[in-house]
């Protein structure tokens, strides 16, 4: 069943600054009740895909001088992308989502979620709490367990967050309303910088993608498949999980740079003097000793364009703090909202939060880009993980699920590409308009291992 009409949408591109009868640009295709859940994460997801196909259109119009094309948006192929970790296949293995110490623990008045997929991360919480590192994850449960139940939540949050580990109490009811979904400041002043007519919104554009995890890989994944040279740079010191690089690196190039290095750090400016796109998905403040501030680099490069991503939004005491999906529904009170019937914290059904910022992020540097095109000017935007939970939470209304839940299949949402890391089965990309390509253009690079310099 397709229909056209969905204030979630219109919230979404109005938040971006589009102009809002190209919403009527836009319909859907529904599947059913995909994405089952207490809150509105269909109508998240489906809009901000939405969001992100009806900038990436515009953007397209604007470079030929043609009008918008269609947009459509399939629910299916939507709840199929928004799981793409969990149908990630390598070379027939499925790929582990969470480490075994990471999860809701029972604390001594409550509950508390923590996360410590990385080594690093691991490694800080057993340290703050006490815990002798034995290497042995699976006995680590119980003495972690153990430890967690003597406790109030609160202490150990705070007690995890001091030693740079991540633990958060779960809240027991939905906060108020958070940050906003969209910030965009225009930056100095200049002509209109055109971009030449193409057959993809971003052909020709360079994204420097300083990134991790899911939420930013997302974007930067989307803005690749729209056509931009999309490098990401990662810190030597910092290795990423290679599956989770295998799921949101299609599409890009991996290179490796330390910015403590002089050479490092020559190589990475002379990349920034030619980028038109930088992507930061570093918590609030972690690049500023770099001369990294998105004033700094607006300063040095007028025109730029500088996307930030934070978990916790910013300003107030959380800004700063580091955080991961699972970690801001624990915060917000998604989690208490999702709890099963025993009262054991909950979950949404995907990552939902990452994903819808992810597509989100992506739609505002399109916006951008467009803008950029009448007015110049360089662009800081930036957007949060608890920005996109207080949408969810407080500004999308439910609405009944449109076609027949039946018929809804992920495999015809999957595909096979042969990459360094083996044959993948994963997600096809769920933006699309009239036209818009159907797959990524590559395969992902292994982590790390590519030139850095541009295409």
């Amino acid at each position: 069943m397709t229909y056209t009409e969905d204030a979630a949408t219109a919230y979404a591109w109005a938040a971006l600054g589009g102009r809002g009868q190209l919403v009527q640009r836009v319909s859907f295709e529904g599947a059913g009740a995909v994405l089952p859940s207490r809150l509105p994460v269909r109508e998240l997801a489906r809009a901000s895909v939405g969001a992100s196909s009806l900038a990436a259109a515009e953007l397209l119009a604007l470079r030929n001088r043609v009008p918008v094309p269609a947009v459509r948006v399939n629910e299916a192929a939507v709840a199929t992308a928004f799981v793409s970790e969990r149908h990630l296949r390598i070379n027939g293995r499925a790929p582990t989502s969470f480490a075994p110490l990471s999860g809701f623990w029972e604390a001594a008045d409550g509950w508390v979620r923590t996360h410590a997929n990385y080594p690093h991360h691991r490694a800080r919480l057993l340290s703050a709490l006490g815990i002798a590192d034995t290497g042995q994850d699976q006995a680590l449960v119980g003495v972690l367990s153990k430890e967690l139940a003597s406790r109030p939540a609160w202490e150990v949050q705070e007690t995890v967050y001091a030693a740079g580990g991540l633990a958060v109490a779960v809240a027991s009811a939905p906060a108020a309303a958070g940050p906003a979904l969209v910030e965009t400041r225009h930056v100095g002043q200049g002509g209109p910088r055109l971009l030449a007519p193409a057959s993809v919104p971003a052909h020709g554009v360079r994204v420097l993608d300083l990134t991790r995890v899911i939420a930013g890989p997302v974007a930067t994944r989307t803005l690749a498949l729209l056509g931009a040279d999309v490098l990401r740079v990662d810190a030597p010191q910092l290795p990423e999980d290679a599956d989770t690089h295998a799921d949101t690196g299609v599409g890009k190039r991996s290179t490796l740079l330390d910015l403590t290095s002089s050479d490092d750090r020559h190589t990475f400016e002379g990349l920034l003097g030619q980028a038109d796109v930088v992507v930061n998905g570093y918590r609030p403040g972690a690049l500023d000793r770099h001369g990294l501030t998105p004033d700094a680099l607006l300063a040095r490069h007028p025109g730029l364009i500088v996307a930030q991503l934070c978990a916790w939004g910013w300003s107030g005491p959380w800004a700063e703090r580091r955080g991961f999906d699972s970690l801001v529904q624990a915060g917000t009170g998604i989690a208490a909202i999702e709890a099963t019937a025993d009262g054991r914290p909950g979950v949404l059904p995907a990552q939902a939060l990452d994903h819808g910022t992810g597509y989100l992020l992506a739609a505002a540097v399109l916006r951008a880009l467009s803008d950029r095109q009448a007015t110049g000017g360089g662009r800081h935007l930036r957007l949060s993980l608890a920005g996109t939970a207080s949408w969810l939470l407080h500004d999308i209304r439910p609405t009944p699920a449109r076609g027949d839940a039946g018929t809804y299949d992920p495999g015809s949402w999957l595909t096979e590409t042969e990459s360094p890391y083996g044959l993948l089965r994963h997600a096809l990309p769920p933006v699309h308009y009239d036209g818009a390509p159907a797959n990524w253009n590559r395969a992902p690079t292994r982590w790390g291992t590519d030139l850095p310099n541009w295409a």
